[in-house]
């Protein structure tokens, strides 16, 4: 498969470029697949046109990443049969994602498409005072998380023996994601639990293919899949002032569960499945 990994910021050091994704990039090219990762330093407007077989979309703007062009290309590429993973993160981080069609409609924000229940209009995540809901905080960065699977198992989120994945990478202010009103073809496959609420939040909706459009996946947190919670050591942007944790260096075994997710998730979205 051809898979682009792309951020919706232009190169900037000291921010989450595409740079901080580097760990994802060589999982996906040692499973086998011609990976281009990039940052946004030029238009999307054209990427249908692309001969991608299937993108991961990283909202990581501060809601004016993509224009309108760029979310009707992006939903053109969908519609054309091949597969789109879109992962934002809290509050209003990467918004301008809301406009891709079907996809964009499952991530909530503070103040675009916001969750439909009033009693999550509320701060989860406490120790980060600039940061407002949706912030869910499943643990700190550097820890794990245990995923709740819902229904039957998804493809996504089987290990090798059939055996359903128990461990995510955490993050103290995760995203909100749901199945979109009147999408029959997409529902959400796992949760996780706030460690300050003990609440059970959304973390992963998968789209199969409606005969229309192709897979895709909305995630509620970029930091799943970043350098940074699967190896701390390698460093954060100078704003990220959570203090982390050493759990995964101290046993980077459970990452084991995200790599597995991450090489379903390039064959699943595989317009050849």
């Amino acid at each position: 498969m051809r898979v682009l990994l792309q951020t919706t910021i232009p190169t900037t050091a000291d921010d989450w470029s595409i740079e901080r994704f580097s760990m994802l990039h060589h999982l996906l090219a040692d499973s086998g697949h011609d990976v281009t990762s990039r940052n946004k330093d030029e238009s999307l407007a054209a990427i249908d046109r692309s001969d991608f077989d299937q993108i991961w979309l990283f909202a990581v703007d501060a809601g004016d990443g993509i224009d309108e062009e760029e979310c009707a290309a992006l939903t053109r590429f969908r519609e054309s049969g091949r597969g789109l993973l879109v992962t934002r993160d809290h509050q209003d981080l990467g918004s301008s994602i809301c406009r891709i069609g079907g996809i964009g409609a499952a991530h909530h924000f503070h103040t675009q498409n916001v969750e439909p229940d009033p009693s999550r209009h509320a701060r989860d995540d406490q120790q980060a005072s600039n940061i407002d809901w949706p912030n869910y905080h499943s643990g700190q960065n550097g820890e794990y998380q245990r995923i709740h699977v819902l229904g039957d198992v998804h493809p996504l989120l089987r290990r090798a023996d059939g055996a359903p994945l128990e461990w995510f990478p955490a993050h103290p202010h995760e995203g909100s994601v749901g199945a979109p009103s009147g999408e029959d073809h997409a529902r959400v496959i796992a949760t996780g639990t706030s460690q300050t609420t003990k609440r059970e939040f959304n973390l992963l909706v998968a789209f199969e293919s409606d005969g229309t459009s192709g897979r895709g996946i909305a995630e509620a947190s970029f930091h799943h899949l970043c350098d940074y919670n699967w190896d701390t050591r390698t460093g954060a942007p100078s704003f990220v002032a959570d203090p982390p944790s050493d759990e995964v260096i101290r046993d980077p075994s459970r990452l084991e569960d995200v790599k597995t997710y991450v090489r379903n998730a390039a064959r699943w979205l595989s317009p050849a499945q």
